[in-house]
């Protein structure tokens, strides 16, 4: 969180957030969950607006920047403050272990499947002929889904919560990369997880398409986080 006193206060907190980015997909699902409200703020990751990249210098998304002027940069933290605020369906672990299942659930996604997951899905930034080694390497983690899956609807149990939500938009960006290959894949749990969330109220409501916001680009390298 960067400093509340370099940005001026806002009537709601302004969320910056590109549709498709996984990360920004997962903060806009807790955000919907807890009813918070926000200004939502579309940008194009090559014409970064002036106003995001003074908020987060990093120049990602998704940023929060709060009423108070407080930024929020990272999306966990986002949906943890989100969260923390109100939380009526129960998405955050209620007891440690529990808690400290998803935390790893959400770090394997954000390490070393993320990791593969790019050099999947974008081959040739990483100097790669094709991307087949590295899914390989990212079917490991959603295999180990796929059981959990098996034994329980959710990630977090019975109930769709805090991991299901953070690791679901990064599943779905694998499987749309070859959709024919994810479908030909033994993990009937796995894709039905999938399928349900893509036919959720939810995921309707969080990828609604939203102009592009017309603040004065500020032209920092593209990212997301």
């Amino acid at each position: 969180m960067t400093n509340p006193e370099a940005h001026p206060p806002h009537p709601l907190p302004v969320l910056y957030s590109f549709r498709r980015c996984p990360y920004a997909m997962r903060a806009r699902l807790a955000l919907r969950v807890a009813g918070q409200a926000v200004e939502h703020r579309e940008i194009e990751l090559k014409h970064k607006p002036a106003a995001m990249l003074q908020a987060s210098p990093k120049g990602t998304v998704p940023v929060l920047v709060l009423t108070n002027g407080a930024v929020l940069e990272q999306s966990l933290d986002i949906m943890r403050w989100a969260l923390d605020r109100h939380d009526p369906e129960a998405w955050l672990p209620t007891n440690e272990a529990s808690r400290q299942d998803a935390w790893a659930l959400v770090a394997q996604n954000d390490g070393d499947f993320k990791f593969h997951l790019d050099r999947y899905k974008y081959p040739h930034r990483y100097g790669l002929p094709d991307g087949a080694a590295h899914r390989s390497q990212a079917a490991v983690f959603l295999r180990a889904l796929a059981q959990r899956l098996a034994a329980n609807a959710c990630l977090s149990g019975l109930r769709f919560g805090f991991a299901d939500a953070a690791i679901l938009p990064f599943v779905r960006q694998l499987a749309h990369t070859d959709k024919a290959w994810f479908a030909q894949q033994d993990w009937p749990a796995l894709a039905q997880w999938l399928a349900d969330f893509e036919e959720s109220e939810a995921f309707a409501q969080v990828m609604e398409k939203h102009p592009v916001w017309p603040g004065v680009s500020g032209n920092l390298a593209p990212g997301t986080h």
